[in-house]
């Protein structure tokens, strides 16, 4: 949790791979409305185009917000692109248009509308509970024509641009769709491009990687996370997600963005509803966790709604309130919220099933990274076990790895007790550099 895997790409056979702690959060601008913050978009002409609440902001470089007019909604994502000329924005009740040199925010049409897209100088928008889509007028907002993924009869639930291609994810099925220049309707499905598999949850989809990723459903069930791998989809959830993911008893609500840092691609997925957050990393292929904790120490989704790559800063929204922040690998909490980092361990046992004696456990990772002052001048790892498969923990036992400059110490708990069947479970949370290279233990 709170923590991804980096790769040794010199391939040395000491350091394969170390964890490295997600982002923490440098406060950026908080916009003035109520509310949470539903969708942000860089706009072509330098400002950011931003949505708190019912609000919609265009906010400068320096992060200052002006409002330019209000949404008929007030929660949930919202969908935005644009053309060079305007944007327009879906947030699953009606579609908007978003003059942004003059300061104005109007309807467009009465149809509801999810997601919308860009190809080629037009609008695509889909219809909320239809199978149809309609498209507007070369850079346009003008909706000039309608068309229906009809592949299969299930409902049309999103769609996405890729590739000058657009993508049309039934409930069940997807389509693809190209611009072939017709002059009754410009765009044509693909015989060849059908995959049957479908979206569950109309937000989950996101382009990342040079290909689509989204949270997957067909007439055999639902819950795995797939990748466009050409004009197929390819699993990338493992088993161990999609228990997860297929216990909750909501995940259509679920939503998704993507961004890249040093090199790592994510893919961040969030369950309102049943209040997790679940992270794919494109360069490793592995997943893992992120969250906060609460004031009464429970365990939450994390609070990141959506991204933007604004002005070389990867900013990210809040779902709690209007604040926007900087993702920072430099920054050790998320706005001054301190950031929990948990790694629990394999099984420890032994394969005949005897009782093992734990005489030290030492976890090698960077040290001497203390701040001068505060909480984390002196950072203590806690360590704690379980002897009964995880249903009941130990106390914690606490060992520093190193205040400003002690690059000698040393992560080491000794004298540990026996058991048959043991997990431990490391958890870091003083804002201080994470980097945990391994471990090794002494059992009898």
């Amino acid at each position: 949790m709170n923590l991804y895997l980096e790769a040794d790409e010199s391939k040395a056979e000491q350091t394969r791979a170390m964890m490295i702690g997600t982002p923490g959060q440098v406060p950026w601008t908080t916009l003035p409305g109520s509310g949470a913050i539903r969708g942000m978009y860089p706009l072509a002409n330098g400002f950011l185009l931003a949505v708190q609440g019912s609000g919609v902001y265009r906010v400068t470089g320096a992060g200052t917000p002006q409002l330019l007019g209000s949404l008929l909604t007030n929660a949930g994502p919202v969908s935005i692109e644009e053309n060079g000329q305007v944007a327009v924005m879906a947030d699953g009740q009606r579609r908007y248009v978003v003059d942004y040199d003059a300061g104005t925010v109007s309807t467009l049409g009465q149809d509801p509308s999810d997601r919308v897209a860009f190809i080629d100088g037009y609008f695509i928008f889909n219809r909320s509970q239809t199978q149809f889509f309609d498209i507007t007028d070369l850079y346009s907002t003008t909706i000039v024509g309608t068309a229906a993924a009809s592949g299969s009869p299930d409902r049309l639930v999103t769609l996405i641009a890729d590739h000058r291609e657009l993508w049309l994810f039934g409930q069940t099925a997807t389509e693809v769709w190209t611009n072939t220049g017709n002059a009754d309707f410009p765009f044509e499905r693909l015989p060849q491009a059908y995959i049957q598999t479908g979206c569950i949850a109309p937000h989950s989809v996101a382009r990342m990687d040079n290909t689509v990723f989204w949270l997957g459903a067909d007439e055999r069930g639902a819950g795995i996370v797939w990748r466009a791998d050409g004009y197929r989809a390819a699993r990338v959830s493992t088993h161990a997600i999609e228990h997860e993911i297929q216990a909750y008893a909501t995940t259509a609500d679920a939503f998704a963005y993507a961004y890249q840092q040093d090199g790592h691609t994510f893919y961040v997925l969030t369950f309102p509803s049943a209040d997790r957050t679940w992270c794919y990393d494109a360069a490793t292929g592995e997943w893992h966790e992120r969250a906060w904790f609460d004031a009464l120490n429970q365990q939450r989704a994390h609070r990141a709604s959506c991204a933007a790559n604004y002005l070389n800063r990867v900013l990210v929204g809040d779902t709690q309130s209007g604040a926007i922040s900087e993702y920072s690998l430099s920054a050790y909490t998320e706005a001054g919220t301190p950031i929990r980092r948990i790694r629990t361990a394999q099984h420890e046992k032994d394969p005949s099933l005897r009782r093992l004696a734990h005489r030290m456990l030492q976890v090698d990772m960077e040290r001497g990274v203390g701040v001068p002052f505060g909480q984390g001048s002196q950072p203590q790892a806690m360590l704690r076990w379980s002897d009964d498969g995880g249903n009941t923990w130990s106390s914690e036992a606490w060992a520093t790895f190193g205040a400003v400059g002690e690059y000698q110490a040393r992560a080491r708990w000794r004298r540990l007790g026996s058991a048959f069947d043991r997990v431990y479970e490391l958890t870091i949370s003083d804002p201080v550099k994470v980097a945990i290279v391994g471990a090794v233990a002494e059992i009898d």
